[in-house]
């Protein structure tokens, strides 16, 4: 039961990853079940874990949803979510290892050559590449519970950063402030590499409310 269970909150975290999934859209535990070739038991259990870390909710008449914040809501996920990447990336400053730099360049410099050869082409090819970056940086940090808190709070605010990619400019933009972040890490500067972390996470209020509204 429980490698079911395991197997099935693996599933809906990939769906949301690649955006199957997204805010307010429903998760249906008969669908789920017949999909997957399992019973509802071990669905209802996987339901049950992920409304526990707050990437699902119950409503009356709907049952489970994936979680859609308000904007307080966003906002506040957003603090807490550029406080963790940031301390991910000042340590990972600090604990930098040879094959972490050569894993590390490898990915900025692909975000680099899809920004210059696609330009604002291909938004979902890129937010894949985005999302490596920031899970190479956090495993570069080598901290396992820091890692899970990101991803957490990341698949909460998951379809916005990638309807972000949809604006003009945005790609060049996440690939400049890449190879910005990753050079402060490569000079094993920690306070420097938190702070563009931080910065390069975050939204403004504007850009916030601007995203909500597009996926509401």
């Amino acid at each position: 039961m429980a490698g079911q269970t395991n197997m099935i909150v693996q599933a809906i975290l990939e769906d949301i990853d690649r955006g199957d999934l997204n805010p307010g859209d429903s998760l249906d535990e008969q669908t789920l079940a017949q999909r997957l070739g399992v019973s509802r038991t071990p669905v209802r259990e996987a339901l049950i874990q992920l409304e526990t870390s707050g990437l699902i909710l119950r409503l009356p008449r709907k049952g489970a949803v994936l979680f859609k914040p308000t904007l307080e809501e966003f906002l506040a996920i957003l603090e807490v979510h550029a406080k963790l990447e940031g301390q991910a990336a000042g340590l990972a400053a600090r604990r930098l290892s040879e094959n972490g730099q050569s894993h590390l360049e490898s990915i900025v410099t692909a975000c680099e050559i899809h920004a210059s050869t696609k330009g604002d082409a291909d938004p979902d090819g890129y937010y894949q590449l985005n999302l490596t970056f920031h899970k190479t940086v956090a495993e570069i940090a080598g901290n396992p519970f820091l890692l899970d808190m990101i991803k957490t709070n990341a698949r909460k605010l998951m379809a916005y950063y990638r309807a972000r990619y949809a604006y003009v400019g945005a790609i060049a933009t996440s690939a400049r402030e890449h190879r910005e972040i990753a050079d402060h890490i490569f000079a094993r500067d920690a306070a420097a590499a938190e702070t563009a972390m931080a910065r390069h996470v975050q939204f403004d209020q504007v850009t916030a409310m601007d995203l909500l509204a597009a996926l509401s």
